[in-house]
């Protein structure tokens, strides 16, 4: 039974589809490809579907050497993104590349983009950049990891660190740590007491908050559910949140966690960075790994419909949880279609708010039977990769076999 939204709840969920219908909501993913290369097992003959997000983990899936990588995305900014990293990996050298995904600001962005970049994107990518290219910065420009909605919100936790005293500091010596052990002694000694104020609870749990982080009313609803069902749902989820980051600061090395790391610094650095960013990684996909990427705008379910290609690998992040919610029909028929483009032996990987999603057992397919009789999970592989996850911000990780 799907849960009927409050006036509030539509009202959230308003804010939301403005949001994403206008704007980049994601500079960089944040789905641990590390965690999904184990999960997928790629190989050669495979053919991958992937919602775009940022780009980064279609680049790195690419680089296991799959016949095939279809980056689909119903936002044509997601999109855009990701056909500027190919551009700057096709025309520029490798330090360029590190300088604008890396660190995040070139004092040449806007030549490069004139010269080398703007010629090879699509009129609706040149559109969108040519008023934003300034997003790399320059001298004494910002970084481009503090632009988009999610950049946004970096911002203004950098701000927030930069108000309370001792906490930046605090911050750094966090950063420079080597030793897992020490890491946790000073997260619990310097960092926490200083983090977490009132304030900061009564912020992350505003659903304002989570729209700009690209969650949507239903999902957040999951979240605080999942944390704690009798608590009121601010308090949920600031707990979850706080949860989060405590088990990745506390249990996880920072020197190897480039999702957190880079809006703590406003960029990666070389030693902590994604996969794709690497010099060796940067001249195989120069090397004709690029020819194998497909970059689509559309759903998940449009693409399948209008392309009846088989894939054998499905990466379909959390957007399921909104649909469960809101339109399950729609889900069911998103389903359907997976299931006959899939080849044999086809295998799925999905995130959601929950460790069990509650839409799972009750979204119908077109022959009558519910999602979770026609999917295999193997959730002992699932739960070690999920505790192995470096993002550490989703309450379930799945894999299941079509």
């Amino acid at each position: 039974m799907t849960h009927a939204p409050s006036i509030l709840e539509r009202l959230h969920q308003g804010v939301f589809d403005r949001l994403y219908s206008s704007s980049l909501l994601y500079n960089a993913c944040w789905e641990d490809p590390a965690c999904d290369r184990q999960a997928l097992r790629l190989q050669g003959d495979d053919e991958v579907l992937v919602i775009t997000s940022a780009g980064c983990n279609a680049l790195d899936y690419l680089l296991c050497g799959p016949r095939r990588v279809t980056a689909v995305d119903a936002n044509p900014r997601q999109n855009a993104l990701l056909e500027l990293k190919v551009a700057a990996i096709r025309g520029c050298a490798d330090e360029d590349v590190f300088a604008l995904f890396g660190a995040g600001r070139h004092p040449r962005a806007l030549e490069l983009y004139r010269d080398r970049l703007r010629s090879q994107l699509t009129p609706s990518a040149q559109a969108f950049w040519d008023r934003r290219i300034t997003w790399f910065g320059g001298r004494g420009g910002d970084s481009f990891y503090f632009h988009g909605l999610s950049g946004l919100v970096a911002r203004l936790m950098r701000a927030y660190l930069r108000s309370r005293p001792g906490l930046r500091p605090a911050i750094e010596r966090l950063l420079a740590c080597e030793d897992l052990a020490e890491q946790a002694a000073i997260y619990d000694r310097e960092v926490a007491p200083r983090l977490w104020t009132p304030f900061l609870a009564w912020a992350v749990s505003r659903q304002t908050t989570m729209s700009l982080l690209g969650v949507p009313p239903a999902q957040t609803r999951e979240v605080a559910a999942h944390h704690d069902g009798d608590a009121p749902a601010a308090h949920s989820v600031a707990g979850f949140i706080r949860a989060c980051i405590e088990r990745v600061f506390r249990l996880l090395p920072l020197s190897t966690n480039y999702f957190w790391t880079c809006y703590l610094r406003g960029g990666y650095t070389r030693e902590n960075c994604p996969e794709y960013l690497r010099p060796g990684n940067l001249t195989a996909l120069r090397g004709g790994l690029l020819d194998r990427l497909e970059i689509r705008t559309n759903t998940v379910a449009g693409l399948l419909a209008s392309d009846d290609r088989p894939f054998s690998r499905f990466v379909l992040l959390d957007h399921q949880d909104w649909m469960g919610a809101h339109r399950p029909h729609d889900l069911g028929a998103e389903w359907d279609l997976v299931l006959e483009r899939a080849r044999p032996k086809a295998l799925t990987i999905f995130r959601s708010a929950r460790a069990e999603p509650p839409w799972l057992p009750t979204v119908r397919l077109a022959d009558g039977t519910s999602l979770g009789e026609r999917l295999r999970f193997d959730h002992a592989l699932a739960s070690q990769l999920h505790q192995q996850d470096r993002v550490g911000t989703y309450g379930g990780f799945h894999v299941a076999h079509v």
